[in-house]
């Protein structure tokens, strides 16, 4: 089933959308006289993009038109305008691409979407590992360099065209140090858990709130011709709340969900030993055994099955679950009260609290 977005796009165009916009991004200006080899490997990339690409749930690109659509006064909105907001928010969807890409090499990531990673596909198609990895690595800037492309194509449609690029560049950049610190994190000491809450926060405003939330109301915002001041105010009052509850949720959904609907491992993050929220709480919260298998099981390299068992019993017996649930809670009331707040049309505002919903199971928007 068809879901329509507006009055034009479903999420089946913004697939088959995504899938053009990088075939033609990246055959423009290749040379024919490549070596058998270089072109096979070069086709095998491509390949990837496009794989890479397939499913998720579009939340960045849904999240772009209706901000396009809540926040545009005009009664007949022009085509080119609409074709340009769809575009640029399948843009945003091939950069999120390009971003789980790296997380995948950093993390050591095998699966996606229930597939293998980019990298372990292409190390499986080249029979090597390290050139694998490599062409996994410039896949991943290939897409965020085309991402660009194609926005940058779009923008010069719109009255706030070197703002609207100003913000995708922005965007990109917040990424990219939201994943610093990210990596940073591995390397905090785990003796103060109320510090380690908050740097974690942190990394969720810089590294998902950025591109997932707040870069795709600003773009929407701006397209619509909303003063640049008041969208990236507003961008930010909705997006960072929304962003950072989203990642949350996602977090809690890698201990609480079905891999078979994830795609994904249960408590993954645990065998990457990512220090997170749900840790921190735990560590907080916990009694001295609890902390005493957490602080064992975090200063080593590895993770068992039975440690992954332990951790995950651990994160609800502390009631860590139990308070990411209620921040969720907290930073989705946030974000809905600054769009009732806000200067949009009722209808616009009923468009924001609508595309809003899928970002937050419904279960832990109201947490009794």
């Amino acid at each position: 089933m068809s879901t329509f977005i507006g009055n034009n796009y479903s999420l089946n165009d913004i697939e088959s959308r995504i899938t053009f916009l990088i075939s033609q991004q990246f055959n423009t200006g290749l040379e024919n006289n490549l070596s058998s080899t270089c072109a096979q490997t070069l086709q095998q990339v491509i390949k990837q993009a496009i794989v890479s690409s397939e499913g998720g749930k579009r939340l960045r690109a849904l999240l772009t038109i209706s901000a396009f659509y809540a926040a545009s006064k005009e009664t007949n909105i022009q085509k080119i305008h609409e074709q340009s907001v769809f575009d640029i928010a399948c843009a945003l969807e091939v950069f999120q691409t390009a971003a789980l890409i790296h997380d995948d090499i950093i993390d050591e990531s095998y699966l996606r979407r229930g597939k293998p990673s980019a990298y372990c596909a292409l190390s499986k198609a080249c029979n090597n590992k390290h050139i694998g990895t490599g062409l996994g690595l410039m896949l991943g800037d290939l897409l965020a360099t085309e991402s660009f492309d194609i926005a940058r194509n779009c923008a010069k449609n719109f009255t706030y065209s070197e703002e609207l690029l100003a913000a995708f560049a922005s965007m990109q950049r917040n990424v990219g140090i939201g994943q610093v610190l990210d990596l940073s994190i591995e390397m905090m000491q785990l003796d103060n858990p109320i510090q380690l809450a908050e740097s974690s926060l942190n990394v969720f405003r810089w590294k998902t709130a950025s591109y997932t939330t707040v870069a795709p109301l600003t773009l929407g915002f701006l397209a619509a011709n909303m003063q640049p001041t008041e969208a990236y105010n507003l961008a930010n009052s909705i997006g960072n709340s929304l962003g950072i509850a989203f990642q949350i949720a996602d977090d809690l959904l890698d201990i609480v969900s079905d891999s078979n609907i994830t795609g994904k491992p249960i408590g993954g993050d645990i065998r990457e030993g990512k220090r997170a929220v749900l840790l921190a709480d735990a560590l907080q919260y916990g009694n001295d055994n609890e902390r005493e298998i957490l602080l064992k099981a975090y200063t080593s390299s590895t993770r068992s099955e039975d440690d992954v068992n332990k951790i995950i019993q651990i994160y609800h017996t502390s009631g860590a679950i139990e308070k990411s649930k209620k921040r969720i809670e907290n930073l989705w009331n946030d974000s809905q009260q600054a769009i009732e707040s806000s200067t949009l049309s009722d209808s616009g505002k009923t468009i924001l609290h609508e595309i809003s919903k899928r970002f937050i199971p419904e279960a832990w928007r109201n947490v009794q």
